[in-house]
Formats: C-alpha cells, structure tokens, sequence
C-alpha cells in the first residue's frame, strides 16, 4: 500500500512539473489588444428607477476617446424619473451646479455655462444614449445626473490617469 501511494506521488509531481514553454502567442494578442485600444474607451452606465447609477468611478487615460453609454433600465417617464450623465469640469462646485440645473427646465436641467466637459439628453425608462468626448488632462471629475434632487445619490467620478 505505502509503495502504491509513493508511485502515485511521483506519477502526480513528475506530471505537474512538466517542462514545456509558456504560451507567448496568447499573452501577445492580449497585451497588443489593449494597445491598439488604449485611443478608445467604451463605457456603459446604467441608472435605474432607484436614483442610482451602477458604478461611481470611471476611469480612463488623457486624451481617450470616450463613447459613453447611457441607459436607463427603469420604467420610469423622463418627466417624473428622468437621468442624464453630466461630466463637470474640475474644481466646479457640484451643489452650486446642481441648483442652477434645476432652474433649466426648459432644457432639459442642463444650464448654459461652460462647467461641463460632456453631458447627454435626459431620458426615461427602457431608453439609452450615446455621446462620444475627449478625455480632458489628467485629474478626478464629478460627473452627476442633473434632474431635481437627483444629483445627491446619481453622482460619481471620472478619474483620467
């Protein structure tokens, strides 16, 4: 019996210490994918009827080109649960903003100014959009949902690094 278990033992180490050369091809094609899209970012954002977005932190490098996804997976009307993705220009204060978004009905609560970098239509449940911008220099930019009392949960961070 112990003879059968120190065959076996020799038989399991003898196979896993099998010499042969490292896969270089697939570790290739990985790293040359992510060069060849290190120009384009593609990001999906999702909100919901709970006043939320799926993530909080999207992050990219300077000068991406960004195509972001909006969608909204509830079944609320734009009216009543409507969401946007507004992306802030550093150092812009996001209450500040946000008060004057609320007084832009007639735009859909997106202001005029020059505060934002990006920013989409509003829309309703079962609906998405899509915009694409340049990342701007590196740093950390809020980015919000500016329909009323919204921007308080519906907030994040988009970091370029």
């Amino acid at each position: 019996m112990r003879k059968n278990y120190c065959i076996l033992i020799i038989a399991l180490i003898s196979f896993s210490c099998e010499d042969k050369p490292a896969n270089k091809t697939e570790e290739k094609s990985k790293i040359e994918s992510v060069k060849k899209n290190v120009k384009e970012a593609h990001i999906v954002l999702n909100s919901n009827d709970l006043m939320q977005f799926d993530k909080k932190v999207l992050s990219v490098s300077p000068g991406q080109k960004i195509t972001l996804t909006l969608n909204h997976t509830g079944k609320g009307n734009k009216m009543i649960m409507g969401h946007n993705f507004v992306l802030l220009k550093s150092g812009v204060d996001v209450d500040i903003f946000a008060r004057k978004a609320v007084r832009a009905r007639e735009t859909e609560y997106i202001p005029e100014g020059d505060e934002m970098i990006a920013y989409t239509k509003l829309i309703g449940g079962g609906e998405s959009v899509t915009i694409t911008f340049d990342a701007p220099q590196q740093g950390i930019y809020n980015f919000i949902c500016t329909f009323p009392a919204h921007y308080q949960l519906m907030r994040g961070q988009l970091i370029v690094k």
